[in-house]
């Protein structure tokens, strides 16, 4: 019996497995068309560069944060949770799955650090989701702007092809719901 039932565990890993290589292709190929126009090349390079350590949302946090001493205490607020969020998911949850890259050091066409750390889930995405979450909770009319801005740098990796598609849908839910935890630890 438990045979059976490590067989079918086996099996169902397969297929998921299988399922997310198929959804990677396809998503690669999709992008394949949108590679090659230089406005859009750039702005992915650019948007995955600025995304490193998360600094765009960092520096979108200070100039917020300029603006009043209710928002400097939040942009404060911001930077620390993404601190914490980055430990999480780069120290913690990325060790759990190992994932390789789609390729060593992404797409030669897009110069990108490279990073040392697991695939899966995108750092990038999870920090970008996290922190439009959490800016969209201070700033609700902004809403917009913060995920509009998360999406861009959250696609620019698998357009980068430095990360599979299925690595930033991860990255965004882990980023998603680390936010939901923060919001609850560390209230506005």
């Amino acid at each position: 019996m438990r045979a059976a039932s490590t067989g079918r565990a086996l099996e169902a890993r397969q297929r998921i497995a299988s399922g997310l290589e198929h959804f990677d292709r396809v998503a690669d190929g999709a992008l394949e068309h949108a590679r090659g126009w230089p406005v859009l090349d750039h702005t992915m390079q650019v948007a995955s560069a600025v995304g490193d350590w998360s600094v765009v949302w960092h520096l979108v946090g200070a100039g917020w944060g300029l603006t009043s001493a209710r928002r400097a205490q939040g942009a404060v607020r911001l930077s620390v949770l993404l601190a914490a969020e980055s430990i999480v998911v780069n120290q913690g949850v990325k060790r759990l799955f190992r994932r390789v890259r789609p390729t060593e050091t992404g797409d030669p066409r897009y110069p990108v650090r490279r990073p040392t750390t697991s695939s899966f889930p995108s750092g990038h995405a999870s920090a970008a989701f996290f922190a439009a979450t959490l800016l969209t909770e201070a700033d609700p009319a902004l809403a917009p702007i913060w995920f509009g801005l998360a999406a861009v740098v959250t696609l620019s990796r698998p357009y980068v092809r430095i990360h599979h598609m299925s690595d930033v849908a991860g990255g965004a839910a882990v980023g998603l719901a680390l936010a939901a935890v923060a919001k609850r630890i560390w209230p506005e």
